[in-house]
């Protein structure tokens, strides 16, 4: 099976798994709960559809049962963050929930707009380096939009244990792939260039 089976049917699954927090939880009346099934669901639906408009050839590999699980489970760390919400009942004021909600806008701009133009440009532009557009900010414009996106979830719950679970993800899984990136990259003639005027996947900062 292909690691994005795996991946997409979690991220098909999030909507129905948050559904059921906010029932077992009688969160019925919670706002928080209901603006996060909104932007983890919409999340899910528009990864579902990327996957079948643009997908992204590194989640095309071939994997095994047991690493595909793995996946499934990592994944799942993300829904601690709304069965606090849920399960607290947790209530941020108005303006908290607009900055969430902006978060999460600027994320799905960067994070799907690169993987647009990334895969616009391989077609197009086989074996030329991406320097410009999205990747003229930083060399991981996908990934800056994924921390967005998962910055707003976390912030949402207004706990710890959100935050920590994601920048676990950052340093055990986004780094090394960012990683494993440039130095696939360096093959380029104009990458030594390129990287010293960019970050890594946050602009101005790393």
């Amino acid at each position: 099976m292909k690691q994005s089976q795996f991946i997409d049917s979690h991220k098909a699954a999030t909507v129905i798994v948050v559904a059921a927090m906010i029932a077992v939880n009688d969160s019925w009346h919670n706002v928080a709960a209901w603006v996060y099934l909104s932007l983890h669901g919409t999340y899910g639906i528009l990864w579902l559809l990327k996957g079948r408009l643009f997908p992204d050839a590194s989640f095309q590999q071939q994997c095994t049962l047991g690493f595909g699980v793995a996946i499934w489970l990592g994944l799942s760390l993300y829904w601690v963050a709304p069965w606090i919400v849920t399960s607290r009942r947790v209530t941020p004021p108005v303006w908290y929930l607009a900055v969430c909600i902006g978060m999460f806008s600027m994320g799905v701009f960067f994070h799907f707009s690169a993987d647009m133009q990334k895969h616009t440009a391989l077609r197009l532009r086989p074996g030329y380096l991406i320097s410009d557009g999205m990747f003229s900010l930083c060399r991981n414009p996908n990934y800056l939009g994924e921390l967005l996106i998962y910055a707003s979830f976390s912030v949402l719950a207004m706990h710890w244990l959100p935050l920590v679970i994601l920048a676990v993800w950052v340093g055990v899984v986004w780094v090394p792939r960012m990683l494993r990136k440039d130095r696939s990259l360096s093959r380029y003639q104009d990458f030594a260039s390129y990287k010293k005027r960019t970050k890594l996947f946050i602009p101005f900062v790393v």
